[in-house]
């Protein structure tokens, strides 16, 4: 009995980790979905997320929708936070109210994944999802290349708050505006719906009598727009395009079948890699941060292989969730056969025993084997049909190669075209140069005109540079470009052309040295005027990406089977990643920087023509070029000496010493109004200070660094700067002096060749006070810079009646500047010490910086408004008080009573004995 006992304590213990071994395990892991609207595209990522999360028995996806609603998202995120949920994962509905909730829940700890559309914010732990500004761009492309560059286009919008819509605009925007022929007539707001977009289309249709293209960002909007156009009988004579390019009945694809659409562009939903790189984050295996999905066109010569594709997935995604959803009964059913099992085998083991309890083990165990061969068997099925659909996905992208190789035709043919309108530009620039030439003999010319024309000259020769460099570029690449050796001495030529670039290294201040090994034979055989394009091209880079007191170094040597000279400039460093780049043609490291971006590749070719090979290093310290050339053996030498143009140098003698002439010390002394030019390009700088100093005393800087620093320092009545500088741009130049008080009331102009609105926008957020298109009309900007400073000027009265600073047009910073300065001046009155020097250390400015802030907001300077304070003081203690004259003048800081009435009397044109006779009339 005691064995019998035993035996059954056992099988008890067996049947308990039985039960708990079969039963289904908790899950782990709990991810929030928070969706920002109910569509056919959500549903379709709704769906992968689930069937991706099938993958993995430990998570539990939850979502919610919000249907385009930003209040309730922002508190089904707040939900979740409470919730206590692993992960988020979050598709933001408008970027703006949405960000803070977002970064609240990253500052706790709680990883975010941001899909579709982004957030203000770089606070979230991973991005998944189309690059919206690129689809926009493909679009735009889709649309010229379907114009042929000329026609009209309406873009029917999604909700304009989102960064989706913000940016596939942009795209479409910047596709379309290199074809001037192509016009954007309207961008309408139809919230990514499809009855607002037949409203909306139904608006376009009445404005506009010619409407070529109709680019809608979704299916949805492009279907409604289509239905109001058909109604008007106008379809016809229109080209529909889509986004999402969705599978199934009534979407993106079958519209285009049915010819609804003429395109749509694939919005991948991507809601499997949500899930796999959310699995990632929580097991703390690496992920990557930015997961850009790709896009493609789906129009009538692939929309056919498009539906039978997905239609093939759908199926098997069909069968999977059927397999999953059997699998899961089984094994719910199997956990019930379970735990009722256990139930009876409590009772019936006190009858029957140990035997009935390992028979019913090894009939389950059995039973399940056979479900198991089973499942196996229809897995076996299905990787089968995934072998097949790879193999179609093989034959698709041999299409895409083919595509990719007529589209690299068709970037020829582009090029053929640049190359033959660069030819083009040559005629009228010999036209232009000539004449220019024939009035710089004019010796009767004024020194300004004179100026003036070399400015032309310089400009014109450097066009006929950059368009004999494009011509050079296209022979080389079509294998035409010729090379004409002959005997060449580096070491004199190298010496001539260093002279070419004395002035623009002065006006850098750059510190340059030449060093040659002495008693070596720098003779080759070598094509002149190639060798001077290779030096001259590499020496302007140095002086270009060398700042203010830096260093070139050129290094000349030899051996025996090879020269080489390296040119250094210190202060450019350039990552790895980019110096493998940088010979490549139209690679730019800067997107600030001007040029087309062929010089180093020109560079490289001329001198793998030579048999020699160039490459670039580059450390915190700078960036050295070196290029090695094999030598040659010369018999008969006859030495080769190339001058390069005066015209030819970066800038001309006369302009840096118009340029080194400005004495800043100057400002302020003569009484003019003082103007700041920030501009990366001297000869810009000089024409618009040769335009200003005639009326205004000018400062200029060369880049944006050092005028806010003049700015801080000199506090000038106007600033003009350009928009596209090397570092920090003209924008955020702006915004910078408008954040300082030393500067926040200083009108800012900035100058630039941009001229979109989206631009233009951006700069007035800056805080710019007028924005002026480049090439500028001189007197709409000597009158726009009248105009700002007239505006200045009406700020008066600063101890006058309430309503002055009211009234005036000044920002919060001053209005607190000038209160502050009061509530000063009215503590510290009595002190009869007190000056402005004095009151500059409690305001935290300068002497200099609070004369000219206080006379740029008020008109008077900081002696006159405290002088202005006392003596109006002293008035109200003489109407109210009865106090004497001499007890008023040290009540209000005056030294003497005698200069107290004297100053009093030249106020109010009466002493304050004369006013205490009235008074007491």
């Amino acid at each position: 009995m005691r064995r019998y006992n035993v035996y059954l304590l056992l099988t008890l213990l067996s049947l308990f980790g039985l039960v708990a071994s079969c039963a289904r395990h908790e899950p782990r892991f709990r991810i929030g979905v928070s969706q920002c609207s109910d569509d056919e595209w959500r549903h379709q990522m709704n769906n992968e997320l689930l069937r991706e999360a099938l993958f993995y028995d430990e998570v539990e996806i939850d979502i919610r929708t919000v249907k385009d609603d930003n209040v309730r998202q922002i508190e089904d995120i707040r939900n979740f936070i409470e919730e206590g949920v692993d992960l988020l994962v979050i598709a933001p509905n408008e970027a703006a109210p949405i960000t803070p909730v977002v970064e609240e829940a990253y500052d706790r700890g709680i990883p975010v994944i941001v899909f579709d559309r982004k957030i203000l914010s770089d606070k979230y732990t991973a991005y998944i999802g189309a690059d919206n500004y690129e689809l926009g761009k493909a679009i735009g492309h889709y649309v010229a290349n379907m114009l042929h560059g000329q026609g009209n286009v309406v873009e029917i919008s999604g909700l304009t708050g989102s960064t989706s819509a913000m940016d596939r605009h942009q795209g479409f925007v910047s596709a379309i505006s290199p074809y001037p022929g192509i016009k954007l007539l309207a961008r309408e707001d139809a919230g990514w719906l499809r009855s607002e977009a037949g409203q909306k289309m139904d608006t376009l249709l009445t404005h506009f009598p010619q409407i070529d293209v109709v680019y809608a960002q979704n299916d949805r909007m492009a279907a409604g727009a289509y239905t109001v156009a058909r109604q008007k009988g106008r379809a016809g004579e229109m080209r529909f395009i889509g986004t999402d390019a969705l599978p199934g009945e009534g979407y993106g694809v079958e519209q285009v079948l049915k010819g609804e659409l003429d395109a749509t562009f694939i919005y991948p939903t991507g809601g499997d890699r949500v899930i796999q790189i959310a699995m990632d984050i929580l097991n703390k295996r690496d992920f990557p941060r930015e997961t850009i999905l790709n896009t493609s066109v789906v129009d009538s010569t692939n929309a056919q292989i498009m539906q039978m594709q997905t239609t093939h997935i759908s199926t098997l995604d069909g069968k999977i969730e059927t397999l999953n959803g059997k699998m899961n009964h089984y094994l719910d059913r199997y956990a019930t056969q379970q735990v009722v099992l256990f139930g009876s085998l409590l009772v019936l083991l006190l009858v029957i025993g140990l035997l009935v309890a390992v028979y019913l083990s090894l009939r389950t165990k059995n039973r399940l084997n056979r479900e198991l061969s089973r499942q196996k068997e229809k897995l076996e099925e299905q990787k089968q049909q995934l072998t097949q659909q790879k193999e179609q996905l093989i034959q698709q992208k041999e299409q895409l190669e083919q595509l990719s190789h007529e589209l690299e035709a068709a970037t020829h043919a582009k090029l053929v075209f640049f190359t033959n309108v660069s030819h083009d530009f040559r005629t009228p620039l010999t036209l232009i140069a000539d004449p220019i030439n024939q009035l710089l003999d004019d010796k009767s010319l004024g020194e300004r005109s004179h100026q003036l024309l070399e400015l032309m000259k310089k400009n014109v020769n450097i066009l006929l540079r950059l368009v004999n460099q494009i011509l050079d570029f296209r022979k080389v690449e079509n294998g035409r470009m010729e090379l004409h050796l002959e005997p060449f001495d580096l070491l004199s030529n190298f010496r001539g052309w260093n002279d070419s670039f004395r002035m623009a290294l002065l006006k850098k201040h750059i510190s340059f040295s030449f060093e040659a090994t002495p008693g070596m034979d720098f003779r080759i055989m070598a094509d002149c005027e190639k060798m001077e394009r290779i030096y001259f091209n590499l020496l302007s880079n140095a002086v270009k990406y060398t700042p203010e007191n830096g260093k070139i170094t050129v290094t000349l040597k030899a051996d025996a089977t090879s020269l080489h000279f390296s040119v250094f400039n210190s202060g450019s460093h350039i990552s790895s990643k980019e110096v493998d780049a940088i010979f490549e043609r139209f690679y730019q490291i800067d997107g600030h920087q001007a040029g087309t971006g062929i010089g180093l590749a020109l560079v490289r070719a001329f001198v793998e023509m030579h048999g020699g090979q160039i490459t670039a290093q580059s450390d915190e310290k700078g960036t050295t070029f070196t290029i090695l050339l094999p030598a040659q053996s010369i018999s008969q030498y006859h030495p080769t000496v190339v001058t390069l143009p005066v015209e030819e140098a970066e800038v001309s003698s006369t302009l840096v010493e118009s340029e080194l002439s400005v004495d800043e010390e100057e400002v302020g002394a003569t009484g003019r109004p003082t103007v700041l030019v920030i501009d990366d390009n001297a000869d810009i700088r000089h024409y618009v200070k040769t335009l200003l100093t005639e009326e205004y005393h000018v400062l200029d800087a060369p880049e944006a660094a050092t005028g806010i620093r003049l700015a801080m320092k000199y506090v000038p009545d106007v600033i003009v700067s350009d928009v596209m500088m090397p570092g920090m741009d003209g924008v955020e130049c702006c915004r910078r002096l408008k954040t300082e008080l030393q500067t926040c009331h200083i009108p800012v102009i900035l100058l630039t060749a941009c001229s979109l609105d989206e631009q233009r926008i951006q700069g007035y957020n800056g805080g710019a006070d007028s924005y002026i298109s480049k090439p500028f009309n001189s007197q709409l900007l000597l009158s726009r810079i009248r105009n700002l400073i007239d505006s200045r000027r009406q700020l008066r009265q600063f101890f006058g009646d309430n309503q002055t600073l009211a009234k005036e047009n000044i920002c919060d910073m001053d209005k607190d500047f000038v209160s502050r300065f009061k509530t000063l001046v009215e503590g510290k009155m009595r002190d009869p010490e007190m000056n402005v020097e004095d009151l500059g250390k409690e305001m935290g400015l300068s002497r200099v910086q609070l004369y000219r802030k206080l006379k740029s907001l008020t008109n008077y300077a900081p002696n006159e408004l405290l002088r202005q304070a006392r003596l109006k003081k002293a008035a109200s203690l003489l109407a109210s008080s009865e106090m004497t004259i001499a007890e008023i003048a040290y009540e209000v800081g005056f030294s003497s009573p005698s200069y107290f009435t004297k100053c009093y009397k030249e106020q109010f044109g009466e002493s304050p004995t004369d006013f205490l006779k009235r008074k007491n009339l």
